[in-house]
């Protein structure tokens, strides 16, 4: 989506982190953004950057509330008109071993993290097709959408599922000139480390939420030494206008990606699949080729 100058942006998490440097730089680049976000005290700041600027509109927005996003999204065309990009930024965080987590924590970060993407798709994807205009979605996973990590596997598992979905809507998506990005960053400056100021009570665990702020705490100073929010924008906007499947944002992975991706391929078994087999797995990657080459020339 090369054009972007006059269209509506609509981005989750939108208040801080790498949502927030989103909409300074879609704004800066003449878009009309909306801020949703679960944080009244983060709107409010975030706000303060865009005063005057009536080309940007705050909502209050928690992702998990399908019948609050439908309403948000109403809000959203009313103030601005018909929405191109949807940012499906929200996420959360939670340290916590995977063995010793429980359901509250479960369908907490997941409701959040997974479930808050898919109610992004489900309220904007029919909206952008019956405008016809086309658009872009943006699904924030994150490096550890191929890293994965003990400390926090509820994080992981979230972000692989939204690795999983994006790559899977792409290839649904492109015959209605809709791109589809999943962002993978690392360390950013951001307040993720607050997550657990947000969890509602009905996902209380007391105990859990004891053990992961030892390693929250631990955090903030970490945190400032990640790439800034502006920084982080700027990379996700390239990446819209190239209509990227993979937004990636720091460059010091790419060795241990490699190690990951030839872990794989050296795993393969040595031998020949029957003919049949093969048959019908050159059909299938035939068709994965012609839909991502049709996916790659949108925009």
């Amino acid at each position: 989506m090369k054009n972007i100058e006059g269209k509506v942006a609509f981005i989750t998490g939108g208040a801080n982190g790498a949502g927030f440097g989103m909409a300074q730089v879609f704004s800066k680049n003449g878009m009309k953004v909306v801020l949703a976000d679960i944080r009244q005290d983060s709107l409010d700041h975030a706000m303060t950057h865009f005063r005057n600027n009536s080309n940007v509109h705050a909502i209050r927005l928690d992702v998990t509330d399908r019948d609050a996003f439908v309403s948000a999204a109403d809000e959203a065309e009313r103030v601005f008109g018909k929405v191109h990009v949807v940012c499906n930024n929200a996420g959360i965080n939670l340290f916590v071993p995977m063995e010793q987590c429980t359901y509250n924590d479960w369908d907490w970060v997941m409701g959040v993290n997974f479930g808050g993407v898919v109610n992004g798709i489900q309220t904007f994807v029919p909206r952008i097709r019956r405008h016809g205009e086309g658009g872009h979605i943006v699904n924030t996973a994150s490096m550890a959408a191929f890293l994965p990590s003990a400390a926090a596997g509820i994080y992981t598992a979230s972000k692989y599922a939204v690795r999983g979905l994006s790559e899977a809507l792409r290839l649904s998506l492109y015959p209605y000139n809709i791109g589809v990005s999943v962002f993978c960053p690392g360390l950013i400056n951001s307040t993720i480390y607050e997550s657990e100021k947000i969890r509602p009570q009905r996902f209380a665990s007391p105990e859990n939420t004891a053990k992961s702020q030892q390693t929250m705490d631990l955090l903030p100073e970490i945190h400032k030494a990640g790439m800034e929010p502006e920084e982080v924008g700027e990379k996700v906007l390239a990446g819209i206008r190239r209509n990227a499947l993979y937004i990636f944002s720091h460059p010091e992975f790419k060795e241990e990606l490699r190690e990951i991706f030839d872990e794989v391929l050296n795993s393969l078994p040595e031998g020949q699949a029957s003919a049949r087999r093969l048959a019908f797995e050159q059909s299938r990657r035939d068709a994965l080729k012609k839909g991502k080459a049709e996916a790659d020339r949108i925009g």
